[in-house]
């Protein structure tokens, strides 16, 4: 009885492990679609790469998981400028990040910050959309987050979703062979 129970434990344990994992998966590819587009429209525009721009959202924010991102509309974890407070559970939350109008928004902030703050602005004279690891990198050297492993775990999110495919023109993407 006893063997029974604990392979049951077990079995239940990794179904839920595996549902879990499913889960985040399917999140992760729901974000990316949804973005995507968005994402290379930005790149366009600002050269900061359309990977760089989904991969970093996607870390900070947990793919739109995030509480700020769901109550604040913020992905890339940027500060603001003073207390912004929402409501989670009918608790009153103070918060110390920006709050945007829309995702769009934040999107387009993230891309403003990369291009016009000092601190970053010369990683777009520097570097190209192509360059996602340099961007990665110099984002980190140049104080966005605190923890060593933040372009690691950036540049491990785009390597898992093949974000860096966005970077490319269509012409230079590969073409996938059609099933019959």
């Amino acid at each position: 009885m006893k063997k029974l129970l604990t392979v049951t434990l077990l079995l239940v344990s990794a179904l839920i492990t595996t549902t879990t994992a499913v889960s985040a998966q399917s999140a992760s590819q729901t974000y990316i679609e949804r973005f995507k587009d968005n994402a290379i429209r930005i790149m366009h525009e600002t050269g900061v790469p359309a990977s760089i721009i989904l991969g970093v959202a996607m870390h900070e924010s947990g793919s739109g998981k995030s509480a700020i991102a769901q109550n604040l509309n913020n992905q890339f974890g940027v500060k603001g400028g003073g207390t912004i407070v929402y409501y989670k559970h009918n608790k009153k939350v103070k918060s110390a990040y920006k709050r945007y109008d829309s995702v769009l928004d934040s999107f387009d902030d993230f891309a403003r910050i990369m291009t016009e703050r000092k601190q970053f602005s010369h990683l777009a004279d520097k570097l190209t959309q192509y360059d996602y690891e340099g961007w990665a990198k110099g984002i980190q050297r140049n104080g966005y987050a605190s923890s060593r492993k933040w372009a690691s775990q950036v540049l491990g999110i785009i390597n898992k979703y093949k974000l860096d495919e966005l970077d490319k023109t269509p012409e230079e993407k590969p073409q996938l062979a059609e099933a019959n």
